[in-house]
């Protein structure tokens, strides 16, 4: 436990954002490998202590995912779009759907028009919640940001650099709660995407 807490705390005064909100929450990446996470390598790696999605341009979308599932969490991210261009996203309480690269899930938007909402990737196919542009006061389309997603029994909530985006409560009893956690490149034009000091903390129940 004291090393699990130590690597914590190093991780995230290293990123110089450590603060007392962040106590409970332990790293999803270590900084140096993909160690925990599984998906293409040839589009994803590691650069400078960022996970880094490099597209040259695809067909189809693809995910990097945890090896690991959870139901009941606080996630929290930061993510950039380089030239805040193409479109991306972070699935939440997914699955990887056989024989495709797709991913079924829950998927907290980022990209010009979907920035801060919830999406059903690949299961509905539908939005879920649209944030409103008020919500998105805080957002740098071009530079770092940070996501929070919170998704405790039937609520869900999402908020960008501290501003709710989404608040979202599930109606239907059989949509699942538990799943992994991915980072996706949107099939399309070429685009890089960037994430750092992802960490979460379960919610007890």
């Amino acid at each position: 436990m004291i090393r699990q807490l130590g690597l914590c705390f190093l991780f995230l005064s290293v990123s110089g954002i450590a603060t007392a909100a962040d106590e409970g929450f332990v790293p999803l990446f270590n900084g140096k490998d993909l160690t925990g996470w599984e998906g293409n390598l040839d589009l994803w790696k590691v650069d400078n202590g960022m996970i880094v999605g490099d597209s040259p341009g695809i067909a189809h979308n693809q995910f990097l995912a945890t090896t690991k599932q959870y139901e009941d969490f606080e996630l929290r991210l930061e993510f950039r779009l380089v030239d805040g261009k193409g479109n991306s996203g972070v699935q939440f309480r997914s699955l990887r759907v056989p024989d495709s690269t797709e991913v079924s899930g829950y998927q907290a938007d980022l990209g010009e028009g979907w920035w801060g909402s919830l999406y059903d990737e690949s299961r509905r196919k539908r939005m879920l919640a649209t944030a409103t542009k008020e919500s998105l006061s805080k957002l740098n389309r071009e530079g770092w940001n940070e996501y929070t997603i919170r998704a405790e029994g039937d609520h869900v909530t999402l908020a960008i650099n501290g501003v709710t985006t989404v608040d979202y409560r599930e109606e239907e009893a059989d949509i699942r709660r538990k799943g992994i956690i991915a980072l996706q490149v949107h099939s399309g034009p070429p685009l890089r995407v960037e994430f750092r000091n992802i960490r979460i903390k379960p919610l007890e129940k």
